[in-house]
C-alpha cells in the first residue's frame, strides 16, 4: 500500500483551514489513511482517542473509514459518530473532549470531498496550527506507526447535540411555521432531531429536500448562490410561513428568508444575535469579519459592546475569539460562532437564536430585522480572474489617492469612505476574486460595485 502522497496533490488539497479536493484523483483512501496517521501524531493523540464524522457524499464513508484506520495505526482509539453535520462533529469534540475530523466538502459539488480538523474542544487546526505539518507528513509518509494499534467504536451523539443546542437557544412564545431547505445535505439529518425536540406546539416544520443525497439532485447545497434559494423562497410565500432556513451541505452555515420570501442579510443576523449576547453579558466582545456590514460594529458599540474585526475564515475567527474571550462572532458568509459552543460555528444554533427572537414578538421577521439592516450591500460577487494579485494592485492604484479613502490589507484589499466601502480578496480554493460592496444608499453601493467590477472584469474575466 502506498506510504506517501504526490507533493503536487497534497499541496493542492491542503488549504488554509481545511483539506478540499476532487475524488478520487486528488483525495483518495490512501491520502485519508495517511492523514489520519499524521493527525494523531500532530495533535498528540497517540495512546488517546479521536472522534470522526462524515457527511452524505458517496465517498465519505470509505474516506472516513480509511482515516480511522490510519489513526488506529498511529495508536489512537477512534470514536465514529457516523453521519453528522460539521457542527455536530464540533459538538462531539467539545462534549467528549476529543480531537476530531469531519469528512465533508461543505457546499462544493458532488465530485469534491475534504476534511475539517480540530483539536479537543473544537479548537481549529489550520495551516499555521498543524495542518501544514500534517500535509508534510502525508507527503513524506513519515508519521510513526505505533507498536499497539488503537480500536474503533461507535457513538451516536445526535440527540445529545440537539438537546445542547436547545439548551443554549430555546424557542418560546408564539407558534412558528418554518420551511427548512436541507439541499439534500446534513440538515436533513439534524433538523428533525432539533425541531422534533421543540415539538409541533412550538414549530410547524415544512421540510424541503431532507433526503440525504450527496449527488445533490435538486440544487447545490450552497446558499451563498442566490439561485439555490429560489425553491425555498417560493415555498415560504406559498405556505405563508414565518421564515425559511437554507443550509449548506454540511449544515454549518444557515441563510434565512423572511416571510415575504426575501433573503435576509447575514450581517443583520449577526447584529441580532450580538444584541441577544449583549443582553446576557453586557459589555461583551463581539467578533465580526471584515465583509460584514459596517452596521454590525455600529450596533455593537451602541449597545455597549466591544466590536473586534477579523479576517475571513473560521480558524482566524476562532483564534481571535479565544484571545478576546468574545461571546459571539459572525461572518457575512453565513457562519456564526458561539463561545458557549466551544467557539465553533453552527448554522442550526444561529437559526434557533433568530427563531427564538421571532417567537418572542408578534412582528414579522422582515420588521424584526429591519433595524439591523442599515446599509445596502451587494452580496458576494465572484469573478474568475487569471492574475488576482495584479488585479487587486490595479484596484488599489485606482482608489488609494482619492480624498477620504482609507486602505486596509487585513484580508485582501478593503477600501473605505464615509459613504461606502468594499473588499476584494482572492479565494483560497478557486481562481476567483470575491467582491463585497456597501453604500450609504442603493445608488452609492451600485456605483462603487460597478466601478470595482469594471476593473476586475476588464480583461473578460467572468
Amino acid at each position: 500500500m502506498p506510504e506517501r502522497v504526490d507533493p503536487d496533490i497534497a499541496n493542492a488539497v491542503f488549504k488554509a483551514y481545511d483539506v478540499r479536493g476532487t475524488v478520487p484523483d486528488q483525495i483518495d483512501e490512501n491520502l485519508a489513511r495517511l492523514a489520519g496517521r499524521a493527525f494523531v501524531h500532530v495533535v498528540g493523540a497517540r495512546g488517546g482517542e479521536i472522534v470522526v464524522g462524515h457527511d452524505m457524499r458517496p465517498s465519505s464513508p470509505a474516506l472516513s473509514g480509511a482515516f480511522a484506520d490510519g489513526a488506529t495505526e498511529a495508536g489512537a482509539d477512534v470514536t465514529m459518530i457516523g453521519l453528522a453535520s460539521t457542527d455536530e462533529l464540533y459538538f462531539a469534540s467539545g462534549h467528549l473532549g476529543l480531537p476530531g475530523a469531519m469528512f465533508t466538502a461543505s457546499h462544493n459539488p458532488a465530485q469534491y470531498n475534504g476534511i475539517k480538523l480540530c483539536r479537543a474542544n473544537a479548537v481549529p487546526v489550520g495551516a499555521e496550527t498543524g495542518l501544514d505539518e500534517i500535509r508534510d507528513l502525508v507527503i513524506s509518509g513519515a508519521a510513526p506507526i505505533a507498536a499497539v494499534s488503537g480500536d474503533i467504536s461507535e457513538n451516536d451523539v445526535l440527540e445529545a447535540y440537539a438537546a445542547h443546542l436547545l439548551g443554549l437557544a430555546p424557542v418560546k412564545g408564539r407558534r412558528l411555521t418554518i420551511v427548512a431547505d436541507a439541499g439534500n445535505g446534513m440538515a436533513g439529518h439534524t433538523a428533525p432531531a432539533v425541531f422534533g425536540r421543540l415539538g409541533a406546539e412550538a414549530v410547524e416544520l415544512i421540510p424541503m429536500y431532507f433526503e440525504l443525497d450527496g449527488t445533490f439532485p435538486n440544487h447545490e447545497a450552497n446558499p451563498l448562490d442566490s439561485t439555490t434559494l429560489v425553491d425555498l423562497q417560493a415555498k415560504v410565500r406559498e405556505t405563508g410561513a414565518d421564515a425559511g432556513l437554507a443550509f449548506d451541505g454540511d449544515a454549518d452555515r444557515c441563510f434565512l428568508v423572511d416571510e415575504k420570501g426575501e433573503v435576509v442579510s447575514p450581517s443583520a443576523i449577526t447584529a441580532l444575535i450580538a444584541e441577544r449576547a449583549l443582553a446576557q453579558e453586557p459589555g461583551a466582545t463581539i467578533i465580526h469579519n471584515l465583509i460584514t456590514s459596517r452596521a454590525v460594529p455600529e450596533i455593537v458599540s451602541e449597545l455597549g459592546g466591544t466590536p473586534v474585526r477579523t479576517r475571513v475564515g473560521h480558524s482566524y475567527i476562532k483564534a481571535v475569539m479565544a484571545e478576546s474571550e468574545a461571546a459571539f462572532g459572525g461572518e457575512h458568509s453565513g457562519h456564526f460562532y458561539f463561545r458557549d459552543f466551544w467557539r465553533a460555528d453552527s448554522g442550526m444554533l444561529a437559526a434557533l437564536h433568530v427563531l427564538g427572537a421571532l417567537a418572542e414578538t408578534d412582528k414579522p421577521l422582515s420588521e424584526l430585522l429591519a433595524a439591523y439592516a442599515r446599509y445596502p450591500m451587494s452580496g458576494e460577487i465572484n469573478s474568475t480572474v487569471p492574475d488576482q494579485a495584479a488585479t487587486v494592485a490595479e484596484i488599489e492604484k485606482a482608489y488609494a489617492g482619492r480624498d477620504g479613502v482609507t486602505v486596509d490589507k487585513l484580508d485582501g484589499l478593503t477600501l473605505s469612505h464615509a459613504d461606502w466601502s468594499f473588499n476584494v480578496r482572492a479565494s483560497n480554493t478557486e481562481p476567483l476574486l470575491r467582491l463585497n460592496a456597501e453604500g450609504k444608499d442603493t445608488l452609492t453601493m451600485e456605483r462603487v460595485r460597478d466601478e470595482a467590477l469594471a476593473i476586475i472584469r476588464k480583461d473578460n474575466a467572468t
